[in-house]
């Protein structure tokens, strides 16, 4: 028997995954490091490149081991350090905390799919880098006034049951609703602060795209994120709740091209399918059936937004195969 057995299928492909997912990260640091203007901030950056990059060649390695061809992934080729400034005023770190937050998610996934020690590892290793990670960003917008943290709300003074079927309603225009539980809040709260994020990065990328289409579809992705915005801060604006958040940074004028319009493009597929599934979660936890069904509507628009995307990446010819089974 051998000391380790060969990676299985779904270990192939989640680190396929994981390796596209870290030379995208990579890309982006090398851009935002090059024009950070905050030591905090380009310390939090670069202490995570030199982290990832190890990773990364371990996922290499560990193909190259077990025979298989190394994925393409993105690379400085994706990347234009030179280009003028396209994030400022705390941007850059506001986009790394989405994005650690994705990742998160994807290593807890990836974990549950993981079976040999070595692979393990590297996913255990992964979540604790992007936990600090996304702390050090978290605190870092606090301290600089960029990220506001959600309502406060008196404290709860007792337990109480669900006594009637109404505490579900809420589809009905003509009646009343309940107000919010603290479960949807978060989850609504949580939709408008990114989606303001992916408001502006799409700003951005429509920007500095190269190709008609793809910068029509940036564009397309902007005009979304502010219908899912509008769709969520009507809910808690029926509450007398604040729906307003922090600046949560700023774009710049540029036009010139920061990165490939490949790199954009595999960015936003990756945006798109993390609403979709903060949809389905939110949706999941939510009790009432209005928010229900406005989350899942939502959903359907970032699929189909992200399937657009892929369409987009098909016909230019920059989609890269996942390993196949035969």
């Amino acid at each position: 028997m051998p000391d380790k057995p060969s990676i299985t299928s779904s270990e192939i492909g989640t680190l396929w995954m994981t390796y596209q997912q870290k030379t995208l990260i990579i890309c982006l640091l090398d851009y935002m490091i090059e024009h950070a203007d905050d030591e905090d901030a380009k310390t939090i950056m670069t202490d995570l490149r030199e982290q990832l990059i190890i990773y990364i060649r371990k996922i290499k390695t560990i193909f190259e081991k077990e025979g298989a061809v190394v994925p393409t992934g993105l690379s400085s080729q994706d990347v234009n350090v030179q280009a003028p400034k396209l994030f400022t005023n705390g941007f850059d770190i506001m986009f790394l905390r989405v994005i650690k937050e994705i990742s998160m998610g994807m290593y807890t996934l990836s974990l549950g799919k993981a079976y040999r020690e070595d692979v393990v590892k590297l996913y255990q290793d992964l979540t604790k880098i992007t936990q600090e990670c996304y702390d050090s960003c978290t605190q870092y917008l606090l301290r600089k006034g960029i990220l506001s943290r959600p309502p406060y709300i008196p404290m709860p003074t007792t337990v109480e049951f669900v006594s009637d079927r109404k505490y579900l309603s809420g589809l009905n225009v003509f009646a009343d609703k309940r107000v919010l539980n603290t479960m949807e809040l978060a989850q609504i709260y949580h939709g408008v602060e990114t989606n303001i994020v992916g408001m502006k990065l799409m700003k951005a990328f429509s920007q500095t795209a190269t190709d008609t289409e793809v910068k029509k579809h940036f564009l397309k992705g902007k005009e979304l994120s502010k219908k899912i915005i509008t769709r969520l801060e009507e809910i808690i604006i029926q509450d007398d709740i604040s729906p307003s958040v922090a600046s949560t940074g700023s774009i710049t004028t540029s036009e010139t091209p920061a990165f490939s319009d490949r790199l954009m493009l595999t960015c936003d597929i990756l945006l798109s399918n993390f609403s979709i599934g903060s949809q389905a979660f939110g949706a999941a936890f939510s009790f009432r059936r209005d928010i229900v069904a406005k989350m899942m509507l939502i959903g359907e628009d970032a699929f189909q937004y992200a399937s657009e995307a892929t369409e987009i990446m098909i016909k230019k010819g920059w989609l890269e195969v996942p390993p196949s089974i035969d």
